[in-house]
C-alpha cells in the first residue's frame, strides 16, 4: 500500500427514504410527528435556544478576569542591559538609550543573556538570578 492508492472508506449507511408508506416506520409525517414548529419546512430552533427563557450562555459570567489593579511591569534582559552605556542604569536612561519603549508600572530585570560589564541597576524588581549576576561584576541592584 502507498499514499497515492489511498482512498476514503465507501460509506455503508443506506439513505433514509422518508415518506415512503406506513412499513418503513417513516411514511406520512417522515418522523415529524403531527404539526408545530418542529415539523414544518426550515422548523426548529437554533442552538442554545431555551424558548425565550435566558438562554444558558448569557447567564453564566464570560470567562476569565481581569484585575484592573494589576501592575504592568516592562521586562528588561540582561542582554538589553549590555547596550546601555550609562553606568548607573535607570527607566529613564533605558528610555533615551532607546532601549525601551515606556516604562509602564516600572521594570523587571529578568535574567535571559549574560551581563558583560558592571552596573549599578535601578529597578522595581529583579529576579533572584539576575540580581546575582549583576553583584557578582561587582555591580549594584537597587530595588526602588
Amino acid at each position: 500500500m502507498k499514499l497515492d492508492e489511498l482512498k476514503p472508506a465507501v460509506s455503508k449507511v443506506k439513505r433514509n427514504r422518508l415518506g415512503r408508506g406506513i412499513g418503513s416506520g417513516n411514511g406520512k409525517t417522515s418522523g415529524k410527528g403531527h404539526k408545530g414548529q418542529k415539523a414544518r419546512s426550515g422548523g426548529g430552533v437554533r442552538r442554545g435556544f431555551e424558548g425565550g427563557q435566558t438562554p444558558l450562555y448569557r447567564r453564566l459570567p464570560k470567562r476569565g478576569f481581569t484585575n484592573i489593579h494589576a501592575n504592568t511591569y516592562t521586562e528588561v534582559t540582561l542582554t538589553m542591559l549590555n547596550k546601555s552605556k550609562a553606568t548607573d542604569v535607570t527607566a529613564e536612561t533605558l528610555i533615551e538609550e532607546g532601549i525601551i519603549s515606556k516604562a509602564n508600572d516600572g521594570i523587571v530585570i529578568l535574567a535571559t543573556g549574560k551581563l558583560e560589564k558592571k552596573l549599578n541597576v535601578k529597578a522595581t524588581r529583579f529576579t533572584a538570578k539576575a540580581k546575582e549576576q549583576i553583584e557578582a561584576l561587582g555591580g549594584k541592584a537597587e530595588v526602588i
